[in-house]
């Protein structure tokens, strides 16, 4: 086991890491930005350095400061957590090349995966359902593409093939729309991800988004923890997650869990990663891999028993993991909703000063967050302060006892998104199950046309 990781990263997940290394005897290494020095984690880390200031281009993207950081503290490995540059291939080379031990998988699978083109084909041949559409990237011809959707059957959806957080996508109903479609992908897909590839996918209308849970070690054991729903999103970001999914038959989830598990195998998988799948019709097709933590680590946790966190520093040290799958028998139903600093309706930021914090309690309660009493929200970055996760023998009790927290828990002084949270644990879709990905955005539509008449 390392004697001491540097966390590359801030906010909830920084803590996060912070306490499975506690756990584990690791000491820990903060690097924080100017406008993070009085954070929780970094007050409670063994040792802290100042990176640079707020701009995360000058500070948690700034690769020869976090490397430069880890030399002078002696760490021996690195925690991306996620975010930042988790998911970078040319972080993680340095890295290694510098001498430390990246917690997250081998900077070779992180890009193959990170080429939405190559993870599809990749997949494909490890047999995991996907999305009909293009075989690779859209070709430089106009007749071709035509060609291609109407395959395929409109509406289609054109992606960046580097792309990732819901950028770099934009859909098409008609084939007078898809070329000019395609050249603005481009376009905005080189000018955020240094690459002009896109490709083409049949546009799902009513998907849910379901996601499974692995871990694979360097000795070829590869284990599923579980899947999680995550269709409450709004501009692609989700809101809530649950573990597991409801309302998805038991046969069609063990055919997924097997190949996925097939895919770690066949990619040399090491390390925490998630296969997301959009669920239509009774299928799963996948969509694509995030090589990394994910935020909504938390909801197969406690329906497992398993510190996903714990696992990726026991990996990257080189431990076999102790785990079969027989191992882990998933129990009761696990929800989380991501508090964030923003305007609960329009989802405006609103960072500032919480004047006051009161984070609730109780059977089944978990609380990730690195706020406080007088902390400042920085303008600077993602709006999340926290996740809120309850836990139950049950799906309707796990949703008794988030709504008893929601109403427990304050975030004065700036505004949250609890009041949607609150509304959601009450709306009869939610409570149901198996809502779409489109259900949130179509609900918030119509809450702000109501406040405007």
């Amino acid at each position: 086991m390392f004697e001491k990781i540097l966390i590359a990263n801030r906010g909830e997940i920084a803590l996060r890491i912070q306490r499975a290394c506690r756990e584990l005897g690791v000491k820990t290494v903060a690097v924080h930005s100017e406008a993070d020095s009085d954070a929780k984690y970094v007050r409670l880390a063994d040792e802290s350095v100042c990176i640079g200031p707020a701009s995360p281009t000058h500070s948690y993207l700034n690769i020869p400061a976090i490397i430069s950081a880890a030399e002078v503290t002696d760490a021996e490995a690195i925690h991306p957590g996620y975010g930042f540059l988790s998911e970078n291939a040319d972080f993680a080379e340095r890295v290694e090349q510098s001498g430390f031990v990246f917690v997250g998988p081998r900077p070779e699978t992180i890009r193959l995966m990170g080429d939405k083109v190559n993870a599809k084909a990749a997949m494909k041949k490890a047999g995991v359902p996907l999305v009909p559409g293009s075989e690779g990237a859209l070709p430089e011809d106009p007749v071709e593409i035509v060609k291609i959707a109407r395959a395929v059957g409109y509406p289609v959806i054109i992606k960046a093939a580097g792309g990732g957080g819901g950028r770099g996508m934009r859909v098409v109903h008609t084939e007078a729309a898809l070329l000019n479609a395609v050249t603005m992908t481009r376009s905005e897909a080189k000018a955020a991800f240094g690459q002009a590839d896109v490709y083409l996918e049949k546009f799902l209308e009513d998907p849910r988004h379901v996601e499974v849970q692995v871990l694979a070690d360097e000795h070829g054991n590869s284990v599923h923890l579980g899947d999680r729903d995550c269709s409450m999103q709004r501009r692609h970001q989700k809101i809530i997650e649950e573990a597991p999914a409801p309302l998805i038959n038991e046969r069609v989830k063990a055919r997924i869990f097997d190949r996925c598990i097939e895919a770690c195998k066949r990619i040399r998988y090491r390390g925490a990663g998630t296969f997301e799948f959009l669920y239509q019709g009774g299928q799963f097709y996948f969509i694509e891999m995030n090589t990394r933590v994910q935020v909504e680590h938390p909801v197969s946790e406690m329906i497992t028993g398993v510190d996903i966190v714990q696992m990726q520093i026991r990996i990257a040290a080189g431990e076999r993991m102790g785990l079969r799958q027989r191992d882990i028998v998933p129990k009761g139903h696990a929800i989380e909703c991501r508090i964030n600093a923003e305007d609960p309706y329009s989802f405006v930021p609103s960072p500032g000063r919480i004047s006051f914090y009161h984070p609730p309690g109780g059977p089944g309660i978990r609380v990730d967050s690195h706020v406080y009493n007088n902390y400042v929200v920085p303008p600077h970055y993602d709006s999340l302060i926290g996740k809120l996760i309850a836990y139950g023998d049950t799906r309707d009790q796990a949703i008794a006892r988030m709504r008893s927290a929601l109403s427990e828990m304050v975030v004065d002084g700036i505004r949250t998104n609890l009041p949607l949270h609150r509304d959601l644990m009450v709306d009869a879709r939610f409570i149901q199950g198996g809502s779409n990905i489109h259900y949130l955005e179509e609900k918030v539509g119509k809450h702000r046309k109501g406040e405007a008449a």
